[in-house]
């Protein structure tokens, strides 16, 4: 891990169209939105009744599994989601123990309270990951800003992490995790079974975490949406590749050009609204759907 990093200066982004668009009060997706006047990306919609929002919120969940499988983010059984409920905030959809991301239906979902008793949903095999549940309640608790939690054993999240380092500021993309919506949750107390360590990582994460990485484990995201927190994974993922492939680099005496706090905050501010993630993820979402014919839908 070599040769330092060398924070440069360049020229500082236009920033009057965004200027603009704050003193028009317009959304993300409005201002990144180029199009007759009064169309942009659509963001995250809203429901009149629960049974509506949470059949919606199984199906999303459905396909995030299913956009996993295909990245290639399995590892035999490992891996979970969390979705609070819409009507009981106290309870959450999980994904069932021991089912391939690949296989994974909306009717599967199993709904826990947070005395870790099974209240709903799939009868069949309603049983899930003693870890997940520790891991993922904590962080419900401690966030009541946030409806979904997303855990799972990448590659480059897994080798990225036993290095117990944030991510640095090397792409427009990694600045999603700018700040304080990054953590590192550097220890490893190694399978979670109980509730100290999940405590724990969720104090790591803080009030306004987007993303944690935990050493030695893998990566864990949070959204408003499960599409938000699912993007945030992938986008963390994929700059843990980029980390890794520029420290390989940068072993060999070529220095990274770190993207300044000023501009990191301009794409911060620019690009992590929960709306445009959650927009980003249904470019995954349909091509899931497409795919699969929405048999993930059942």
């Amino acid at each position: 891990m070599a040769p330092s990093a060398i924070p440069i200066a360049v020229e500082a982004p236009d920033q009057t169209a965004m200027k603009k668009a704050t003193q028009e009060k317009k959304t993300a997706l409005e201002t990144l939105s180029l199009g007759p006047e009064g169309v942009s990306l659509p963001g995250v919609p809203r429901f009149v009744e629960f049974s509506e929002q949470r059949a919606w919120i199984k199906q999303h969940m459905a396909a995030v599994f299913r956009h996993w499988h295909r990245e290639g983010y399995t590892e035999g059984i490992s891996g979970h989601i969390s979705v609070r409920d819409p009507e009981f905030p106290n309870a959450f959809w999980f994904n069932p123990y021991g089912v391939h991301f690949g296989l994974l239906k909306a009717s599967d979902m199993v709904l826990v309270n947070l005395d870790g008793k099974i209240i709903g949903g799939n009868k069949t095999w309603p049983v899930i990951n003693l870890a997940g549940f520790m891991i993922h309640t904590a962080v419900h608790k401690a966030r009541h800003n946030i409806v979904a939690v997303c855990h799972c054993h990448t590659v480059y999240g897994k080798a990225w992490s036993v290095f117990g380092r944030p991510l640095e500021m090397l792409t427009q993309d990694t600045c999603k995790f700018y700040g304080d919506a990054q953590a590192v949750y550097d220890n490893h107390g190694g399978v979670v079974l109980g509730p100290e360590e999940g405590e724990k990582i969720a104090e790591s994460l803080g009030q306004y975490g987007k993303g944690a990485i935990l050493r030695n484990h893998g990566l864990l995201t949070v959204g408003q949406t499960v599409d938000e927190a699912a993007f945030l994974m992938t986008s963390m993922e994929k700059s843990c590749q980029v980390q890794l492939l520029a420290e390989a680099a940068a072993a060999n005496g070529i220095p990274k050009r770190l993207i300044s706090d000023e501009e990191a905050r301009f794409n911060y501010d620019a690009e992590s609204d929960p709306d445009l993630c959650y927009a980003e993820f249904q470019a995954y979402y349909n091509l899931e759907d497409k795919l699969t014919g929405g048999e993930f839908k059942d």
